[in-house]
């Protein structure tokens, strides 16, 4: 993270609840590890053809994972991020409730991503709400 995104960073108005800023790292490494594992249990299952919707649903949900830090961090725009996440927590659900019908544990193993990104769009409303 450059000084400057920093600066802008450390200068909004946060929750009193924001996680310390080294607790992102590691929770975005387990939930990658998760869903990479939730997707190839999926794909195991008889690959593209039978599960297009599952995982094509997979796809859209980690394009709009993708756009979040983008318009967050990059364009400096939290209502931005806010409909992303938004996007994101449903395009999540519908992957987890695709995969669970696949695959229980597949679908299980998102849980953890949708309680993540429940709350991380509840952290992206009130910064955005302190901020505007």
């Amino acid at each position: 993270m450059t000084s400057e995104l920093r600066g802008w960073y450390a200068a909004l108005h946060k929750p009193s609840w924001t996680p310390p800023a080294w607790l992102f790292g590691p929770a975005w490494t387990v939930l990658y590890i998760s869903m990479a594992v939730a997707a190839w249990r999926v794909w195991r299952e008889g690959g593209w053809r039978p599960h297009r919707v599952a995982l094509g649903l997979f796809l859209l949900q980690l394009m709009f994972n993708g756009l979040w830090s983008p318009l967050f961090f990059g364009l400096h725009r939290p209502g931005l991020s806010l409909v992303d996440s938004v996007l994101i927590w449903l395009a999540l659900l519908a992957t987890l409730v695709a995969f669970w019908r696949v695959s229980p544990p597949a679908g299980a193993l998102l849980v953890p991503y949708l309680a993540w990104v429940t709350f991380a769009t509840a952290l992206n409303f009130t910064i955005w709400r302190l901020n505007r």
